[in-house]
């Protein structure tokens, strides 16, 4: 390739004895790398076994895909191009053949550079810088996480100019300037619904304890309620004496009874016998 540098050169020439590969493989290499920004690669070069890809950090892909040896040189090969790039070992020639540098020096070599009408750009893309030179001198923007692939120019100054990235089309004037402060970075608020969709978190009730109902007691079914035969009458003036006086007394009773000629004696006397029995 016409126009590298003597730098350039000896990168290529030393890479080259390195992997044991041909100059022309790694310049091949090198323009893939260079296309990628310097973090990926696409390639046939027969050298390394025709088509592949590669990527910074990533994959590494090569048609003989089970040849890790080959893999490893692909890997290595590319990494030291990469590296070699974003230092400014390696510079490309202009795309108007000129040789002058009208980009600020510490930015070092770019990776693209070309002219459009009445402008020029360089790609910087180890420094996210884009330059642009036009009538009014040169200007350095932000490039941020664009990793340009492409250029165009819509009619006008270099306002119109356009580049193309992972994001797509975008126009030079959608970029920040370069000596202009960044704006700063707002803290992100946790988000919270708004206050109506809130419910408030109520402490659940308690309730009160209510003081049971004591239990009512139901009367015992009569005995025909019950299925059950009623039970049998006590013998009229009769009762259950609870003790010595009440048995006593009824005989006392009784006794009078038959002083008036209600009771015979000998009703008298088989009720006496039957009360003092229970003694």
């Amino acid at each position: 390739m016409q126009g590298l540098t003597e730098e350039t050169h000896r990168v290529i020439a030393d890479l080259a004895r390195q992997y044991g590969l041909s100059e022309d493989a790694v310049l091949a290499m090198l323009m893939a790398v260079q296309r990628g920004q310097g973090t990926m690669a696409q390639f046939n070069i027969g050298e390394l076994g025709g088509s592949g890809q590669w990527m910074l950090g990533g994959m590494t892909m090569v048609g003989d895909m089970f040849n890790y040896g080959l893999k490893n040189t692909v890997d290595s090969l590319c990494n030291a191009l990469s590296q070699a790039l974003a230092a400014g070992r390696i510079v490309f020639p202009t795309e108007t053949g000129g040789a002058s540098v009208w980009w600020p020096q510490h930015l070092g070599s770019p990776s693209s550079a070309g002219a459009q009408n009445d402008s020029a750009y360089a790609v910087f893309p180890a420094q996210r810088r884009l330059a642009i030179k036009d009538a009014g001198g040169v200007t350095l923007y932000d490039t941020g996480d664009h990793f340009i692939s492409g250029v165009g120019q819509q009619q006008g100054s270099n306002s119109g100019l356009t580049f193309s990235s992972q994001y797509g089309s975008f126009s030079v004037s959608s970029l920040r300037r370069a000596d202009e402060p960044a704006e700063p970075v707002q803290p992100q608020e946790a988000w919270a619904p708004p206050l109506s969709d809130v419910q408030p978190s109520a402490a659940p009730k308690v309730q009160p304890l209510q003081q049971q109902p004591a239990a009512i007691v139901a009367p015992a079914p009569s005995g025909e309620a019950a299925g059950q035969a009623p039970p049998a009458p006590a013998p009229s003036g009769s009762t259950a004496p609870k003790g010595a006086a009440e048995i006593i007394g009824l005989i006392e009773k009784l006794a009078s009874l038959r002083e008036a000629g209600i009771l015979t004696d000998a009703e008298f006397s088989a009720k006496k016998t039957e009360l003092l029995a229970r003694l």
